[in-house]
């Protein structure tokens, strides 16, 4: 990354207070990747930086600095934030909270910023939720390398088939059962071949197959962000909880 650039394209993901005025802010840039700034005097009463700070919005940035932590010189709005209620904030905070968890600082990935731009519009809209969500979960292992092969049996490459079952092994694959026995009917890590080629088809509008694939990129995420939580999962909990 250059020691200078100006208005780049980018997303806020997270923000966090810093010294005594200032902001830890982790963008997400098209041509950067994950980047790490710091907003000095956004807290300060009446900053027009700080105004810009906010998850969803489009912005414009401008960067300097030689070392990993940037210094953020400006920051504008390219068009107006996407406006997101309810489960669908929820579910922004929480592929926002991956983003931070998963992508390495300062890796450029311009193809998952558009995965990520797109589902960002996405919920803004009416389009259904967890088809946003498992998309974009899919996206972001592939472009990590971390990519689920939903058409072959990853020991002997015979295409995956409707009838048969398959156990996952993260970051492998899938491998067919020889036999579904009753320890293996209450795996978590088994998938029906139905399943598997729903989710490849982006056809899960079925509960069956929404949660499948649900629990398919759960276990696939968990390898990779370990033990700790993720605080969006808690928040979404919290709030539903109290209403």
């Amino acid at each position: 990354m250059r020691s200078k650039v100006d208005l780049q394209p980018a997303y806020v993901l997270h923000t966090q207070a810093f010294q005594n005025t200032s902001l830890l802010v982790d963008l997400f840039c098209v041509d950067y990747g994950r980047v790490r700034a710091v907003a000095k005097g956004a807290r300060r009463a009446g900053s027009r930086t700080r105004a810009f700070l906010q998850p969803f919005q489009p912005v414009l940035v401008s960067l300097s600095g030689k070392t990993d932590l940037k210094s953020l010189i400006s920051i504008e709005g390219s068009v107006n934030a996407m406006r997101l209620e309810g489960t669908r904030l929820f579910s922004g905070l929480y592929i926002n909270e991956l983003l931070v968890r998963l992508v390495m600082f300062q890796e450029s990935i311009p193809e998952l910023y558009r995965s990520y731009q797109e589902a960002i519009v996405a919920l803004s809209g009416e389009r259904d939720l967890h088809g946003i969500l498992r998309k974009f979960e899919l996206s972001l292992l592939d472009s990590l390398g971390y990519g689920i092969n939903l058409e072959c049996d990853c020991y002997s490459g015979e295409p995956i088939t409707e009838q048969g079952h398959y156990l996952f092994h993260p970051d492998v694959g899938f491998e067919k059962l020889l036999s579904l026995t009753p320890g293996s009917r209450s795996n978590a890590a088994v998938f029906s071949g139905a399943e598997l080629l729903a989710l490849r088809d982006e056809d899960i509008q079925s509960s069956v197959h929404s949660k499948a694939a649900r629990r398919l990129t759960r276990i696939a995420l968990q390898v990779h962000l370990g033990d700790k939580p993720l605080a969006s999962r808690e928040l979404f909990a919290r709030a539903t909880t109290s209403d």
